[in-house]
C-alpha cells in the first residue's frame, strides 16, 4: 500500500494526519510554521491526495497502521501526532493500539462519544451520501464547516473546501466518511498516557465542545481549548490559533 507524505523541517518529529476529503496540504499553513521548530510530516490517508484509492473494506485501524507504516518509512520511532477531524480518531487509534509511537497527541475537531441519537445522526449521512453523492455532501457541509463571518469574507476559500471534496474519488470518500462517522474510543481513552491536547470550535456540530470536554475528563492530564465562534474547519479558519496551541 502505498502511502504518500511530506517532510521538511528540524527538530522534535511531528505527524500530521488531515480529515476526510483532504490530503497533506491542508495542514500547509500550519506546517510552514511548525517547520521552523520540528520535523514535520504530514500523510495523505489512503483514498486520498497521492496515496492509493481504497478499494474494499478498511477500517480506523487500517488507517493507523498506515500511520506506522510512514513513521516505519521515515525511520521514527515515537513522535508527537495531532490529528484532524478522520485524522483526529486515527491518532487515537495510533495512541491506543501503538502507544510506543506518540510521544504527545492533539486531537483537533475530533469526534468521540456519541450519544445514540448523534450516531443515528451520522448514520443516516452516510446515506446520505450513498444515495446523492460526495458534491451534494460538500455543498451541504459549508455552514457545518464555517462561520457565517468567514464564508461571507472568504467565499473563495470555502467554494475552494467544498471543491476539494466534491472531487474526492467515489469509493474512497464513501469508506473513509462511514468510518469517519462510526470509529469509536470512547470507552478506551483511559488507556491514553501520552500528554493530550484536545481543540474544537465552539459551533462544531459534528465535534462537539461537550465531547471535547468529555474528553479532556477520561484522558489523564488532557489540556481541552474550545474555539470561540468557530464551526468544524478550525484548520482553514483558524490556523494561527490552531498552531500556537500545538506549539
Amino acid at each position: 500500500m502505498k502511502i504518500a507524505y511530506t517532510r521538511d523541517g528540524a527538530g522534535a518529529p511531528v505527524l500530521l494526519i488531515h480529515g476526510v476529503g483532504g490530503n497533506a496540504g491542508n495542514w500547509d499553513p500550519i506546517a510552514t510554521r511548525l517547520r521552523t521548530r520540528f520535523d514535520v510530516m504530514a500523510m495523505d490517508l489512503r483514498g486520498h491526495g497521492g496515496s492509493d484509492l481504497i478499494r474494499g473494506h478498511v477500517d480506523v485501524d487500517d488507517f493507523a497502521r498506515d500511520a506506522v507504516q510512514v513513521l516505519d518509512d521515515a525511520r521514527v520511532d515515537r513522535c508527537g501526532v495531532a490529528g484532524f477531524s478522520l485524522g483526529g480518531a486515527v491518532a487515537l487509534a495510533l495512541a491506543l493500539n501503538f502507544p510506543e509511537r506518540v510521544d504527545k497527541l492533539a486531537l483537533i475537531g475530533t469526534v468521540c462519544g456519541r450519544s445514540p441519537q448523534q450516531q443515528a445522526r451520522a448514520l443516516e449521512r452516510v446515506e446520505y451520501l450513498r444515495q446523492h453523492g460526495t458534491a451534494a455532501l460538500a455543498e451541504g457541509n459549508r455552514d457545518r464547516w464555517f462561520s457565517v463571518a468567514f464564508r461571507r469574507a472568504n467565499p473563495d476559500v470555502v467554494d475552494r473546501r467544498v471543491a476539494e471534496v466534491s472531487a474526492s474519488d467515489t469509493e474512497s470518500y464513501l469508506r473513509a466518511f462511514t468510518i469517519f462517522c462510526t470509529a469509536e474510543f470512547a470507552g478506551r481513552l483511559h488507556e491514553i498516557r501520552a500528554p493530550t491536547l484536545v481543540v474544537t470550535g465552539e459551533h462544531d456540530v459534528a465535534a462537539t465542545p461537550g465531547m471535547a470536554h468529555a474528553m479532556g475528563e477520561r484522558i489523564a492530564g488532557a489540556q481541552v481549548h474550545v474555539l470561540a465562534k468557530l464551526h468544524h474547519s478550525v484548520l482553514i479558519e483558524a490556523p494561527a490559533a490552531v498552531t500556537a496551541l500545538l506549539e
